[in-house]
């Protein structure tokens, strides 16, 4: 196996590729985020993905299955508990969850409210899972009569606190919201606590850009921590810092759009860093899974397949190129929430071998444990390396 200098992972949010066999226990049986998209707006157009692999690993209308991929292809299930981001992106890089993160679906405990109020020594209005769109139109206008906080909930693991900017500045929001994240441990331990600034007034609110996220870190070193400390790079792309509350990382990019985000990296292949590039493009899930717009997740995976020959010109002679998604979010059934599905695994580069089947993996801690063994970092505690299937 040649030495290799440089790792990209793209994670696609919320792009999953079936059911798994416990899905059922989370309520996600027929789960089918790509193969239900393509049948629900009558097939994909996805020619760049399909040379990699996709069509092989679920029925995709429009996406054919490749015989000779350009580079190996898989499919892998998660071990960890849950179906959440977070839980998604520390699997990948190693770190297995054996209990899913806790959500409220309806509402956090009165007694943990009331302690949250003593602590911020305000009143809180909501307390209940709903959109924040709607929750801040719903409530925005008593808010800004009492000065009361909106705290809220989703499907995810958050703990939301929603406030107009121009009756809790954002210094007060942000300090509030670090009381809640000091105050979440052991049983509560919600992946994220989220400050959501707005401004505007009744019947025209607008969430700002001020949004802030404090994170819950790992629980144990990831492979972003053993490469830092190996003296190699991590880049972020996308919202990585959040997700691993901002731990074993040289630098990040924080972006929103996909293609904002492919274009970082793009932007990044093109120079000199060792070690990993680890991108999040985050508009599968958020603006299209979690509202059951089909539509909208096709037109994101189109645009994101668009823009895959760049990256893949881009790549230079030791680079190896991971597609891979953290759970699924199929905008074809009535929930709102993320599904538990397989996630691909697309493989490319110069030094990676064509028409490679990588089967199933059991973990997606496989991913981590192969760019472990390419990037010369000691072998991880979970997951199996397939660098030596792939690599010449």
């Amino acid at each position: 196996m040649q030495e290799t200098d440089r790792a990209t992972v793209i994670v696609l949010d919320g792009v999953g590729i079936g059911a798994l066999p416990d899905a059922a226990e989370y309520g996600d049986e027929g789960s089918d985020s790509v193969g239900n998209t393509s049948r629900a707006v009558g097939g994909l157009d996805l020619p760049n993905m399909g040379r990699l692999g996709l069509g092989n690993l679920t029925e995709v209308d429009g996406v054919p299955p490749q015989r000779d991929t350009l580079g190996a292809y898989g499919r892998m299930a998660e071990a960890s508990k849950g179906k959440d981001s977070t839980v998604g992106h520390w699997e990948l890089m190693g770190v297995i969850s054996s209990r899913p993160l806790p959500t409220y679906p309806g509402g956090f405990p009165q007694d943990l409210i009331e302690e949250y109020e003593r602590r911020i020594g305000r009143k809180t209005l909501g307390n209940k899972a709903i959109s924040g769109t709607v929750v801040i139109e719903e409530l925005g206008e008593e808010h800004m009569r009492t000065g009361s906080p909106i705290v809220y909930t989703s499907a995810d693991s958050v703990f939301q606190v929603a406030a107009h900017e121009e009756v809790i500045p954002l210094d007060e929001l942000y300090r509030i919201c670090r009381i809640a994240r000091e105050m979440l441990t052991g049983e509560h331990s919600v992946g994220r606590v989220i400050a959501r600034p707005f401004v505007g007034h009744p019947g025209s609110f607008t969430r700002t850009g001020n949004r802030k996220d404090f994170s819950l870190p790992p629980p144990e070193p990831t492979l972003l921590d053993r490469l830092l400390a190996a003296g190699q790079e991590v880049i972020g792309v996308g919202k990585i810092d959040d997700l691993f509350a901002k731990q074993g990382l040289t630098i990040c990019h924080h972006t929103v759009e996909n293609v904002v985000g492919a274009e970082k990296v793009i932007e990044l292949l093109g120079g000199e860093s060792r070690g990993l590039i680890f991108a999040n493009l985050i508009e599968f899930d958020m603006l299209y899974g979690h509202r059951n717009n089909p539509q909208g997740y096709a037109r994101a995976l189109e645009i994101f397949d668009s823009q895959l020959p760049r990256i893949m010109e881009a790549l230079k002679s030791k680079d190896v190129l991971f597609i891979v998604a953290d759970h699924g979010n199929d905008p074809t059934t009535p929930s709102t929430d993320h599904s538990r599905e397989y996630v691909p695994v697309l493989v490319y580069g110069p030094r990676v071998k064509a028409a490679v089947d990588l089967g199933t993996r059991g973990t997606f801690a496989d991913l981590g444990a192969t760019i472990a063994e390419m990037l010369g970092i000691d072998a991880l505690p979970n997951g199996a390396s397939f660098a030596r299937s792939i690599l010449v």
